[in-house]
C-alpha cells in the first residue's frame, strides 16, 4: 500500500467537519484511501444503479437506520443528496460522512449551495514524486509511469493505463458535460495540449488549427481543468486583477498521460523525444501543486514573464510581498547560466525575493537561498 501525502490532513479535518468531501481526477486513489483511514464506515458506490435507486427511495431514512457513519463514492452521481445529508448532519451532529466525486462542475456547485460550514474539501491527485520515493526509479521512468497508481500497484504498462482512462473515463466524462458532436476533434484537441505544456495557452491557435471556434476551445480547456486533467498556472504580477485575464500556461496533473498524447509508448522514446524538457517541467510544476493539496492548501505558484521576455518557471508567493523564485532545468549537470534568469528576477523584486532556486536533475546540491540549487525530488520542503 503507498502512503498518500494527504492522509493527516483527512483525518484531522475528519474530527472537526461532519462531512468531508474528497474530490479528484478517477482513478487517482480516492476509494482506495478512504476505505485504508476509515474502515470502520458503511461504504456505499453511488456508481452502482442498485444503491442510487436505494437513496432514491428514502436516503434520510437510509442514513437513520445505520449504525455506521457512511462513505458515499462517487456522490457526483447523486447531487440530490446533498440537501438530505444537511438535513441528517443538522439533527445528528455525531454522525460523520466521506463523500467522494470526480466531476468538479457537478459536484462543487452542489455542495457550496448546500453543505456551505458543514464539509471540509480536500483534492487527491495522482501520485506525487514524493509519495513514489520508495520506488528506486530513473526520472525517465518516473516522468513515463506517471502518478495513476495503477500504473505502479498493477504488473499494467503505463500505456495500457492510460489508453483505458483516457477512452474509459475522459472522454466519457466530457460528454456528460460537453456535446461533442465531432470526438476526432476533441482528440486532436487534447494531443494538442499535450504538446504544448508548459506553454501559454492560446485559445485561438488551437481553435484555428483544429477548425473550432475560440469558444469551444475555451470551453474544452474549462472542462479538463474541472475533471483535475489539466491545471493552469497564472502569471505573476503584483496587480491580481491582471493574473486573472493574463494567459495562463497549460500543464497537465500527470506526465504519464501526457506521454501517452505524444504517442510515446516507452521509457527509451523519452529519453530521446524533444519535449522530454517540457514533461520534466511539467512535472515539477505539478509536484508543487500536489504537495500543497496533499496538505490542504491551495496551489500558490505562479510563473513570470515581462515585456523583455524573461521569464522564471516558478514563483511561489508566500504571503504579501515574500517570493520564492525557481528554475526548472532538465539537466543533469549543473551550470551557472541556469540563475540567469533568477537574477533578473531578484533585481526587479529585490527585498520581496526570500529565495531563488535552480530544480534539476543531478545529484549536486547547494543549500544558499540566493540562486541554490536542489535535485527536484527534494523541493516538498519548499513546497509547503
Amino acid at each position: 500500500m503507498i502512503h498518500r501525502d494527504l492522509s493527516a490532513e483527512f483525518l484531522r479535518l475528519s474530527k472537526l467537519f461532519p462531512v468531508v468531501t474528497l474530490v479528484g481526477p478517477r482513478q487517482s486513489g480516492k476509494t482506495t484511501l478512504c476505505k485504508m483511514l476509515f474502515p470502520d464506515y458503511l461504504y456505499v458506490n453511488l456508481e452502482d444503479v442498485r444503491n442510487r435507486e436505494r437513496m432514491a427511495e428514502d436516503a434520510y431514512d437510509f442514513f437513520l437506520r445505520q449504525e455506521q457513519n457512511i462513505i458515499l463514492d462517487e456522490v457526483h452521481n447523486m447531487p440530490e443528496l446533498f440537501s438530505t445529508i444537511q438535513v441528517f448532519v443538522d439533527e445528528h451532529p455525531e454522525r460523520r460522512f466521506i463523500l467522494t466525486g470526480s466531476s468538479n462542475f457537478a459536484l462543487l456547485e452542489k455542495i457550496t449551495q448546500s453543505m456551505a460550514g458543514r464539509t471540509a474539501i480536500l483534492t487527491l491527485l495522482p501520485l506525487s514524486v514524493h509519495e513514489l520515493n520508495d520506488f528506486k526509479v530513473d526520472t525517465d521512468m518516473l516522468m513515463f509511469n506517471g502518478g495513476y497508481p495503477a500504473v505502479w500497484s498493477t504488473q499494467r504498462t503505463p500505456t495500457d493505463v492510460c489508453r483505458h482512462y483516457y477512452n474509459t473515463y475522459i472522454e466519457r466524462d466530457v460528454r456528460k458535460i460537453v456535446n461533442i458532436n465531432e470526438m476526432t476533434q476533441f482528440q486532436h484537441f487534447m494531443r494538442l495540449c499535450a504538446a504544448r505544456v508548459g506553454c501559454e495557452f492560446n485559445a485561438s491557435e488551437l481553435s484555428n488549427e483544429i477548425g473550432i471556434s475560440v469558444k469551444t476551445a475555451q470551453h474544452w480547456l474549462t472542462v479538463l481543468t474541472a475533471s483535475f486533467i489539466v491545471a493552469m498556472l497564472p502569471p505573476y504580477f503584483r496587480n491580481i486583477g491582471k493574473r486573472i485575464v493574463k494567459r495562463h500556461k497549460l500543464y497537465f496533473f500527470d506526465t504519464g498521460l501526457v506521454c501517452f498524447l505524444l504517442g510515446i509508448e516507452n521509457k527509451k522514446q523519452l529519453e530521446n523525444h524533444p519535449l522530454r524538457g517540457s514533461v520534466f517541467e511539467n512535472m515539477v510544476v505539478a509536484e508543487f501543486m500536489k504537495s500543497r493539496y496533499n496538505v490542504g492548501k491551495e496551489p500558490n505558484v505562479y510563473f513570470y514573464r515581462d515585456s523583455q521576455q524573461k521569464e522564471v518557471d516558478i514563483v511561489q508567493e508566500r504571503g504579501f510581498d515574500c517570493l520564492y523564485a525557481f528554475e526548472v532545468k532538465s539537466a543533469r549537470s549543473y551550470h551557472s547560466d541556469f540563475s540567469k534568469n533568477l537574477d533578473y528576477f531578484r533585481n526587479v523584486f529585490k527585498d520581496s525575493v526570500k529565495s531563488t532556486q535552480v530544480l534539476y536533475d543531478g545529484e549536486f546540491e547547494l543549500d544558499t537561498p540566493n540562486n541554490g540549487c536542489l535535485n527536484f525530488k527534494n523541493v516538498r520542503a519548499y513546497t509547503e
